[in-house]
């Protein structure tokens, strides 16, 4: 349920205490046989908060000393670009990973001003050291502290392989199992030295300027600075935050940093929808601020904490949704701006917008249907065989001018940037292009929302067949295909999608929560979607109560 204060300024009481949530990351003791209180890798890494033991001191210095077994039996063996996001618990979490890994002889990177990190940085970094390379010794990997877009009272911790995005399943599997038998033996077996030597042994790595001058040989900046573009940039308080800066001077954009401001509390931000500060750039109510001075640019635009998150703002429409978005830049990319690709491919998400496929089969692309989760497309954009790659959470990436890879995680600052190229291009904003792609293929309705379930009912879920499902209807349309695993890459999709000519449905259970989430879209309008949502709650549970 929606809080009545969604959208407005936090108070006082709304502000976590950091001084007691870095004491409760090195005070608090998890218990190694308690479920939340053990390692869990997510899609995007392991996630939680000190203040209740499920994110502490013990917790990274057991992961860490797991990602160096794992990457030991990998033969990876060359440098680790070690990044870290603006929460409170990423530079704790940061120093006890650096103890580690000094300790066992890693050969670290860390940023040499000192500062915030963003994820696609750091991919970048990993992608650059490896040029040319995905086997042999010497080959580079990474870890990026951060919760992306969660509150201030959480941390997280990512680890990046050799192929420069997220770990796979197979990988964390392995890593998670680790650190809970090293929680499980008191920490035996973990190597650590103290901070002072760990840092001496450092090396220092430019990622901003690195990264910031590689920017022209993916995206078109001389073409935004010529159409003179005034663009203010929102990094949510994030690691973006110098990054926005840089790229304004070096690249002599008419760009300002809405919000040049860091601070663990987050006190400038503006409540999400359950009254909870979180920086999700894709939240109309995280996003009040910007969209309050939507006037004064010709584009604004959001990163969460990490930046690998985009939210893109306009003066006729406000904050677009993420779907819009991703149909509009891949119908800009494919549509001639990118000569140099060689790729017809376009890589989406299962709950991603189905005006994405519209928009593929109208420029003769090739969809690549796959998975939740942004792993799915590092295969496709390390080899350039996938062109873009995108999901209906706000995060994407796309290759290079030339079709070599970027990055291979999601770069919510290119994607930010690439709005502006797609204005200074057309003339148009990227909401007045959503709406004329929406008057050639019609106007979805998309939402997403949770139903109860429970964990054996969660397990059952991600284990279904097509098969399971006994409906041959949904809101008065045949189906016309029942899903368990992703057209794309035959994958299992941990739950189950259903779709009509118009419409379709996809639930998948939460890794968090006892509840299942149900992804619905209609090309019909509200009411229809309405109808989509209900029917795909009766068959589910219809599908559940099975023995």
């Amino acid at each position: 349920m929606s809080s009545d204060r969604a959208g407005q300024p936090a108070r006082p009481e709304d502000l976590v205490d950091v001084p007691h949530l870095v004491t409760s990351y090195y005070a608090g003791i998890p218990d190694p046989e308690n479920v939340d209180q053990q390692v869990v890798f997510g899609t995007s890494g392991h996630r939680g908060s000190s203040l209740n033991t499920a994110f502490n001191e013990q917790h990274i210095l057991a992961t860490t000393q797991a990602i160096v077994d794992y990457r030991r039996s990998q033969g990876t063996d060359g440098t680790l670009f070690l990044g870290r996001d603006t929460h409170g618990l990423s530079e704790p979490a940061w120093v006890s990973a650096l103890e580690v890994l000094a300790a066992n002889d890693v050969a670290v990177a860390v940023d040499s001003r000192d500062g915030y990190t963003p994820t696609p940085a750091v991919s970048h970094a990993i992608l650059r050291a490896n040029r040319g390379r995905t086997t042999g010794s010497g080959l580079a990997d990474g870890i990026v502290v951060t919760p992306s877009h969660n509150p201030p009272s959480d941390g997280g911790f990512k680890y990046n392989p050799p192929h420069g995005g997220p770990a796979d399943s197979d990988a964390t599997k392995v890593i998670a199992a680790a650190a809970n038998d090293y929680l499980r033996a008191g920490l035996k077996g973990v190597k650590r030295v103290p901070f002072a030597k760990a840092r001496a042994a450092a090396s220092a790595y430019d990622f901003m300027g690195t990264y910031v001058d590689d920017l022209p040989n993916v995206v078109d900046l001389q073409r935004i600075k010529d159409a003179g573009a005034r663009i203010g940039a929102d990094p949510l308080g994030g690691a973006s935050v110098a990054y926005w800066a840089a790229i304004a001077e070096r690249h002599g954009l008419d760009l300002t940093v809405v919000n040049p401001l860091v601070d663990p509390t987050w006190r400038f931000m503006t409540l999400d929808w359950d009254g909870k500060i979180r920086m999700d750039c894709s939240s109309p109510a995280a996003m009040a601020s910007l969209i309050a001075q939507r006037e004064k640019f010709d584009l604004a635009t959001g990163n969460d904490a990490d930046a690998d998150r985009h939210g893109i703002v306009t003066p006729d429409a406000g904050l677009m949704n993420p779907n819009h978005y991703l149909s509009v830049a891949i119908d800009y990319l494919y549509g001639g701006a990118r000569p140099g690709w060689s790729s017809d491919r376009v890589g989406k998400t299962l709950v991603s917008s189905s005006m994405i496929d519209r928009v593929v089969d109208s420029i003769g692309a090739t969809l690549w249907e796959v998975p939740v989760g942004f792993k799915w497309f590092v295969p496709g954009l390390l080899d350039g065989s996938v062109g873009f790659g995108g999901e209906e959470s706000a995060g994407a990436s796309f290759l290079r001018m030339d079709g070599t890879v970027w990055t291979t995680d999601k770069d919510g600052i290119l994607l930010a940037l690439l709005a502006s190229e797609i204005l200074a291009a057309t003339g148009e904003t990227p909401s007045q292009h959503y709406a004329r792609l929406t008057e050639k293929f019609g106007s979805p309705a998309y939402a997403r929302i949770d139903a109860p379930a429970n964990r054996e009912q969660k397990a059952r879920l991600a284990a279904l067949s097509p098969d399971d499902v006994t409906a041959d209807s949904v809101a008065g349309e045949a189906i016309t295909a029942k899903l368990t695993k992703a057209p794309g890459n035959d994958a299992a999709i941990g739950g189950l999608k259903v779709t009509t000519e118009n419409a379709w449905f996809a639930a998948r259970p939460s890794g968090t929560e006892d509840v299942y989430k149900i992804y619905a879209e209609s090309f019909r309008g509200p009411d229809h979607l309405a109808e989509v949502q209900s029917a795909a709650k009766e068959i589910v549970s219809a599908t559940l109560g099975a023995s």
